[in-house]
C-alpha cells in the first residue's frame, strides 16, 4: 500500500490539530487537578457523551468486530451488543448519582460509601489495579491493533508503530489534560465515523462484490448476516456458540461483567465524564448520547466492510496473499479489516488512515488522563503526599502519561489477536458487576466485599489463563469459565457482605447525604438516623421504577435503530419496519419519562 503526498497530509494536517488543541488549554489544565482531570467540571453534555463513544471507538474495535463477524457471523455481535442494558441502566440510574457525588476519581467514591482502613485499601489497591494493571492492559489491547494496521497499511515494524502512533498522543494528553482530551475527541469522532462510513461505501463498489445486492447473493455472507443467532443445543459446538455469543451476554455479562466502557453501576472513564458534567441533567445526557451513537450509528459501516472481506479474503490463506509484509503470527481474522483498506484509491486512503489514527488517540489519551488520575489523586495525594500542591499534582499526571503508554507498548507486542485481548478483559471482570449495582442501594455491601469480589475474580481469571497454556484442551469453554467465575465470585462477596463487619452509620449517613440514593435497601440506617434527629431531609424514597421505564424504552428504541438499519441494508423492509416501530415507541417512553428519571 502506497500514500500519495495527499494522503500524507491529511494525515500530517490532522496530527498538527491535535497538537494544537494540547498547547492551547496547556495553561488552563495546569491550574489544578480538577481542570486537569476533569476540566474544572464544567463540561455539556453533548461534548461529553462524544467523548464516550470516540473512546470507545478504538482501533481495535473495528478489528474486533469484523474478526467476531468471520468467525461468528453478525449475531456474534451479542457478545458486546448486550452492553447496552448496562449503559441504559447506568444512564437512566447511576449517572446523576455519581454527579452528586462530586468526587475526583471514581476509585476515591470507595471512602465515601465505606470507612476505616478497609476503605483506604480498597481505594489504593483498586487504583494500582485499574489505573496501572487493567488500564495497561486495555491499552496494550488498542496498540496491537495499531501495530497491525501500521503493518498493512505503512508497512511499519512494531517499533515504528507504536513510537508514531503515541508520541502525539502522549504530548497532547500530557500537556492540555481531559480539556484537550475533550475537544479532539469530538474532531476524533467525526473524523473516524466519516473514515469508517467510506471505507464500506468503497468496500461495496468493488468489482468482486458488486454493491450490497451483490454482497447479499455471496453463499459465504448469507450464512452470517443473520443478526439473532440460531441456538443449536443439540451439539457442543453449537451450544458453545449459542452460550458464548447470545444467551451468556443477554442473561448474565451484562451486569456480571466489569468492562471498560460498559461497566455496570458506571465506573471508569464513564465516570469521569459523567463527574466532569455541568450538572445532573448534562451527566444523564451524555451518557444517553454516549448508548446511541455506540450501539445505534456505529456498528454497520463494520459490519459491511468485514462481510465484503469474506468475498475478498475468504480464509487466512488469502490474507497471507494479500500481506507478505506482515509476520505469519499477526495474521488472523481481525487484520481483514485492516486488509480490506489496501483496496482504497489514493486520497480517500488519507483519510481512512486519518481516522483510525483518531479512532486510537482518542481511546488512548481517555485512558491516559484517567490512569494518570488514579496515580495522582488516589494514591500520590491520598498515602503518599497529603499536602502536596495542585501543579504537583498535575505535574505527577503528566509523568505517568508517559509512564503507562510505554508499559502498554510493552505488553502490546505480547499479545496474539485483539479478539483474545477482549476474552481476557471479560473473564478478568467477571463475578464483580453485581456488586457496583447493588452498593448505591443496599446498606450491608461492605468495602470487604469489594475486595473479596475483586481478588477472587481475578485469580480465577488468572488460573484458567494459565491452565490453558499448561494444559491446552483441558479447561473448559470460554463461556463456562467465565459463568464459574461470575458464580464463585458472587457467592464470596456475598458471604462477606452478610458475614462481615458492616460500616460505620457515621459513613453510611455520609455517603446518603451527599448520592441520596434512596430506596428499601437504605431503610434501615435512615431509620436509625431520624431516631437520632439527622437525616430528616431525606425520606427515603427512590426514583428507580420511572428509571427503569426509562432505560428499557431507552434499550427499545437504540436496539430498533441497529436492527432496522440491518434489515434495511439485507433489503428486508417488513422487518425493517417492524424495527423502527419500536424505535418510535421506544422514544416515546425516554421522551416522557426523561424528566421523572432525571429528578
Amino acid at each position: 500500500m502506497h500514500l500519495q503526498p495527499l494522503d500524507w497530509t491529511v494525515i500530517g494536517a490532522f496530527l498538527a490539530f491535535t497538537l494544537l488543541v494540547g498547547l492551547a488549554v496547556a495553561r488552563r489544565a495546569g491550574r489544578s487537578s480538577a481542570d486537569f482531570f476533569l476540566s474544572g467540571r464544567s463540561q455539556p453534555w453533548w461534548l461529553l457523551g462524544t467523548s464516550m463513544v470516540a473512546t470507545t471507538f478504538a482501533a481495535d474495535t473495528p478489528l474486533l468486530v469484523t474478526s467476531i463477524v468471520r468467525e461468528q457471523g453478525v449475531a456474534g455481535n451479542w457478545a458486546w451488543w448486550a452492553f447496552l442494558l448496562t449503559g441504559m441502566l447506568t444512564a437512566a440510574v447511576y449517572a446523576k448519582l455519581w454527579r452528586r457525588c462530586g468526587v475526583v476519581t471514581d476509585v476515591e467514591f470507595y471512602e465515601l460509601r465505606y470507612g476505616g482502613r478497609a476503605a483506604a485499601f480498597l481505594r489504593g489497591f483498586r487504583a494500582l489495579y485499574l489505573g496501572l494493571v487493567f488500564n495497561v492492559l486495555v491499552m496494550a489491547n488498542v496498540t496491537l491493533a495499531a501495530v497491525k494496521i501500521g503493518g498493512v497499511m505503512f508497512g511499519f515494524t512494531p517499533l515504528q508503530t507504536i513510537l508514531a502512533a503515541t508520541v502525539a498522543t502522549v504530548v497532547f494528553s500530557a500537556v492540555g489534560g481531559l480539556t484537550s482530551v475533550l475537544v479532539t475527541d469530538f474532531v476524533l469522532f467525526v473524523v473516524a465515523m466519516v473514515g469508517s462510513v467510506m471505507a464500506a461505501v468503497v468496500a461495496l463498489g468493488l468489482p468482486e462484490v458488486g454493491g450490497i445486492t451483490g454482497l447479499m447473493r455471496h453463499a459465504a455472507v448469507q450464512q452470517r448476516t443473520g443478526i439473532w443467532p440460531v441456538l443449536d443445543f443439540s451439539t457442543t459446538a453449537g451450544r458453545d456458540l449459542a452460550m458464548t455469543i447470545f444467551v451468556v451476554p443477554l442473561a448474565v455479562q451484562w451486569w456480571a461483567a466489569w468492562y471498560p466502557g460498559a461497566e455496570p453501576g458506571g465506573g471508569g472513564y464513564v465516570a469521569q465524564r459523567m463527574l466532569a458534567a455541568r450538572d445532573e441533567r448534562h451527566a444523564t445526557g451524555a451518557t444517553l448520547l454516549f448508548n446511541v451513537a455506540h450501539y445505534a450509528l456505529r456498528p454497520w459501516p463494520w459490519i459491511l466492510v468485514a462481510l465484503v472481506s469474506l468475498v475478498v479474503f475468504p480464509d487466512r490463506a488469502a490474507l497471507e496473499d494479500a500481506l507478505p509484509a506482515v509476520a505469519p503470527a499477526l495474521i488472523g481474522d481481525d487484520l481483514a479489516y485492516p486488509a480490506m483498506l489496501t483496496r482504497l484509491p489514493a486520497g480517500l486512503l488519507g483519510l481512512v488512515a486519518a481516522s483510525l489514527i483518531a479512532a486510537y488517540m482518542s481511546t488512548i489519551s481517555t485512558q491516559l488522563n484517567w490512569g494518570a488520575s488514579y496515580v495522582a489523586n488516589d494514591l500520590w495525594l491520598r498515602f503518599l503526599r497529603p499536602a502536596a500542591p495542585e501543579r504537583e499534582l498535575v505535574a505527577v499526571g503528566r509523568v505517568m502519561t508517559v509512564v503507562l503508554m510505554v508499559l502498554a507498548a510493552f505488553l502490546a507486542v505480547q499479545l496474539g489477536t485483539v479478539y483474545q485481548g477482549f476474552l481476557v478483559l471479560l473473564k478478568v471482570g467477571a463475578g464483580t458487576g453485581l456488586i457496583y449495582i447493588l452498593r448505591w442501594f443496599w446498606w450491608r455491601v461492605n468495602a470487604t466485599a469489594e475486595i473479596v469480589a475483586m481478588l477472587v475474580s481475578f485469580l480465577l481469571a488468572a488460573g484458567f489463563f494459565v491452565a490453558e497454556r499448561v494444559r491446552p484442551g483441558a479447561v473448559p469453554p470460554e463461556w463456562q469459565q467465565f459463568l464459574w467465575i461470575v458464580g464463585a465470585t458472587t457467592l464470596c462477596w456475598l458471604i462477606a457482605a452478610w458475614c462481615g463487619v458492616p460500616e460505620s452509620d457515621a459513613t453510611l449517613e455520609r455517603f446518603l447525604a451527599r448520592a441520596r440514593p434512596g430506596g428499601p435497601g437504605w431503610r434501615r440506617v435512615l431509620e436509625r438516623a431520624h431516631a437520632a434527629g439527622r437525616l430528616t431531609d431525606l425520606d427515603g424514597r427512590w426514583n428507580v421504577p420511572v428509571e427503569v421505564v426509562f432505560a428499557i424504552g431507552g434499550c427499545v428504541a437504540i436496539y430498533g435503530t441497529l436492527f432496522g438499519t440491518g434489515y434495511l441494508l439485507y433489503g428486508q423492509y417488513g422487518a425493517a419496519g417492524a424495527a423502527l416501530a419500536a424505535t418510535v415507541a421506544g422514544a416515546i417512553v425516554v421522551a416522557v419519562t426523561f424528566r421523572r428519571a432525571v429528578g
